[in-house]
């Protein structure tokens, strides 16, 4: 069961598909089709998800862009919590994806198919009272110590990309003060490669079903 949705700004990828719902099956059949027609060296997108998952957190959807003939080019995993400033309910979106697929800067709100051209404003420019060239938030993939810059994005949220495995890695939160929860430990762990059974599920998320 899920609803599909052509990306308007995802490049060469068509539908970006959406479970209805979230569940450890749900979990189960996208890791199912991640890993489906991998051949050889091919290297599977990531499905990156805190673990363990923040204090009163939940993981609430996973969605995957590409179609039966290109595979899985993009994943989604989104969350959704105790806001880390107070102050209400907080989400976060989770995506990796393959060089010009655009579905992170699709669900920033922004333009182009990669956070590249923003990536290098961010390095030029930081903004005053920081030094150049340092990374606004590190966490830890796949058990490495990963940077992740603030680039431009929609106002009503905050947005980091950065690289892993040499796929882009984007971080989006709503509000936009969510985003001060990557100054805390967050560590992304692969959900292709083992998915824990504590993880606990929450309500579907709306950035995965139209909102963004």
């Amino acid at each position: 069961m899920h609803t599909e949705s052509r990306c308007l700004s995802c490049g060469p990828v068509p539908p970006l598909h959406i479970p209805e719902h979230i569940s450890p099956e749900i979990v189960s059949s996208v890791v199912e089709r991640i890993s489906a027609g991998l051949a050889g060296d091919t290297p599977a997108v990531p499905l990156w998800s805190p673990w363990p998952l923040p204090p009163g957190w939940t993981l609430t959807g996973v969605a995957w862009a590409g179609d039966d003939r290109t595979g899985v080019r993009a994943t989604v995993v989104a969350c959704a919590g105790p806001a880390p400033l107070g102050g209400g309910p907080a989400d976060v979106v989770f995506v990796a994806e393959e060089p010009g697929v655009g579905l992170g800067t699709r669900l920033a709100g922004t333009p182009g198919p990669d956070p590249g051209p923003r990536l290098t404003e961010a390095l030029d420019d930081p903004g005053p009272g920081h030094p150049g060239h340092v990374a606004t938030a590190k966490i830890r993939v796949g058990g490495h110590p990963t940077p992740l810059w603030l680039v431009d994005s929609s106002t009503d949220r905050s947005a980091y990309a950065g690289e892993a495995r040499g796929m882009w890695l984007h971080a989006i939160a709503w509000p936009a003060s969510a985003g001060h929860l990557l100054a805390e430990d967050v560590v992304l762990h692969d959900l292709t490669e083992w998915t824990p059974p504590e993880l606990v599920y929450g309500a579907p998320s709306p950035y995965l079903h139209g909102k963004a």
